[in-house]
């Protein structure tokens, strides 16, 4: 789906603990798409010699079309949360909120729970939105759990539920979800095509064994 999402895409960066989407990002490639794929802090796929401010550099002139972010806790307004929560601390922020603010960005959470999707954040480690006034060029364009898709509403400042995983259901999606969303015309999430997984358990899996071995391991075992 993430591959799907993000398919108009010339250059794409990934953060250091997200193997989903670098895999979503090879899969473009194993297809023959023209994309940029920036794997950071791995040894391929990786052109900067001076680390995160090449990164942001890049960003801030508007030359990373999509990037991705979790958080420990999201809500309905799309702020993420990746300092504290429920008394514990997590490693920090980093440059969440710049690149927020300059790229296109997918939200995602494996957990689909009312632990993870909150009402309200904890803590703000980055907005998401911002008042009229305030340039913003990026910001989110879908959150993507391992239950479900949904898409952001700039207008309204909320999310609306897409599609469903199966098997899970909407009343399921509904009751693990703590906060209020739209439910729309939801449908059932497509399923990878055959020639799809093909190539994600061969060509990709190849490409993404050597940076990140436990999460390989765990899929392609």
């Amino acid at each position: 789906m993430i591959a799907r999402l993000i398919a108009d895409a010339r250059h794409v960066a990934v953060g250091a603990a997200s193997p989903i989407p670098a895999t979503a990002c090879e899969l473009l490639r194993a297809q023959g798409r023209p994309i940029r794929v920036t794997r950071l802090h791995k040894r391929s796929g990786n052109p900067f010699t001076e680390g995160s401010r090449e990164l942001f550099d890049l960003a801030g002139q508007g030359r990373i079309d999509y990037f991705f972010l979790g958080g420990a806790q999201i809500d309905g307004e799309a702020n993420i949360n990746l300092v504290r929560a429920e008394g514990r601390r997590f490693p920090g922020s980093f440059g969440s909120a710049f690149m927020y603010f300059t790229c296109r960005t997918i939200l995602f959470r494996e957990e689909h729970s009312p632990r993870v999707l909150v009402p309200k954040v904890e803590f703000v480690s980055a907005p998401g939105w911002s008042a009229p006034e305030v340039v913003r060029r990026g910001g989110p364009v879908a959150l993507l759990t391992g239950k479900a898709l949904f898409a952001w509403d700039k207008a309204r400042r909320r999310f609306r539920l897409e599609s469903v995983h199966p098997p899970h259901t909407e009343a399921e999606i509904r009751s693990q979800t703590g906060f209020e969303y739209d439910a729309g015309q939801a449908k059932a999430t497509p399923a990878p095509t055959e020639d799809e997984l093909a190539l994600l358990r061969d060509t990709v899996a190849a490409r993404i064994a050597p940076d990140y071995p436990d999460f390989a391991r765990r899929v392609w075992s």
